[in-house]
């Protein structure tokens, strides 16, 4: 007697999750959201907040939030003109899921120097 070959789906990833960790796996994009968390900055500082980041890869990377809706630019007038940076209602909505990533980074993640 023949055992019927059971047929199954083929498991397929949520096409949410993949473009959430397209974006926000994209190196840099999470640090920098995670850093805007505690209020806005300006570009040195959140420069120096990052470290290791350059300074072309720091303005490419904020164009790239601010594009999608993440982080908003604003420019105090002058002089001297400053350049601020802060979360938009949609960045503040990923700060419960980036306060969970971090908590669980620091239980299940062994720390690096």
């Amino acid at each position: 007697m023949t055992t019927p070959i059971e047929i199954h789906e083929p498991r397929a990833c949520d096409g949410a999750i993949v473009r959430a960790f397209g974006f926000l796996g994209k190196r840099w994009n999470g640090v920098i959201l995670s850093t805007l968390i505690d209020g806005p900055a300006g570009f040195s500082e959140l420069r120096r907040a990052i470290g290791g980041i350059s300074d072309s890869v720091l303005s490419e990377r904020l164009t790239e939030l601010t594009g999608a809706t993440l982080v908003e630019r604003r420019v105090a007038d002058g002089p001297p003109v400053a350049v601020e940076y802060s979360l938009t209602p949609a960045g503040l909505a990923l700060v419960p899921a980036m306060r969970e990533l971090a908590t669980w980074a620091r239980e299940n993640l062994p720390a690096t120097d």
